[in-house]
């Protein structure tokens, strides 16, 4: 073997090696980039859904009807504000907690890791979640956006059981 046929053997061999950089591995960048540019936006809630890791069944855990919005900035910010189907102003302490039950909101900064975004949550309508990473899976298509939870257990539904929410957004216009 000449020393330029193993100089390039041998650089063959590191680029092909782990923690090097090959052609495979760049579809990934390009895909995180490309994603990152199509979430930053407005998107309007159009469903939510929860399923029941144990029973498979899904329920419109926000009614019939849902509000809301995900905000994503260029900066890597995102506020998440999702509310149920007819929430009407309460009375009474009892009502105040029962709106609980139908809301979802969070701000926090995000980041881009292949198909998923992952916030971390800087403020929260549940306390626990404050300071702590949530992943989401997403795919978009076109003006459509359908987002997916992590199997875990939500504080304000499916009584403590493992669910996983399935959402869909459309960008707003």
């Amino acid at each position: 073997m000449t020393k330029f046929s193993a100089t390039l053997a041998a650089a063959l061999l590191m680029a092909a090696s782990p923690g090097h950089a090959t052609e495979a591995q760049t579809p990934i960048q390009a895909d995180e980039d490309d994603l990152a540019a199509k979430i930053v936006g407005t998107w309007e809630l159009v469903s939510y859904q929860v399923e029941d890791k144990a029973t498979g069944s899904l329920v419109d855990a926000m009614g019939s009807a849902p509000r809301g919005r995900v905000i994503f900035t260029k900066d890597g910010w995102v506020a998440f504000n999702l509310e149920g189907t007819d929430r009407t102003p309460a009375e009474t302490d009892a009502d105040r907690a029962a709106l609980m039950k139908t809301l979802v909101a969070y701000i926090g900064r995000y980041r881009i890791e292949g198909d998923q975004w992952i916030t971390q949550v800087q403020t929260a309508w549940a306390p626990e979640w404050v300071n702590t990473e949530q992943r989401r899976t997403i795919a978009i298509h076109g003006d459509a956006a359908d987002v997916t939870t992590p199997w875990r257990i939500m504080p304000n539904w499916d009584a403590g059981r493992l669910s996983r929410s399935i959402i869909r957004f459309r960008r707003s216009r």
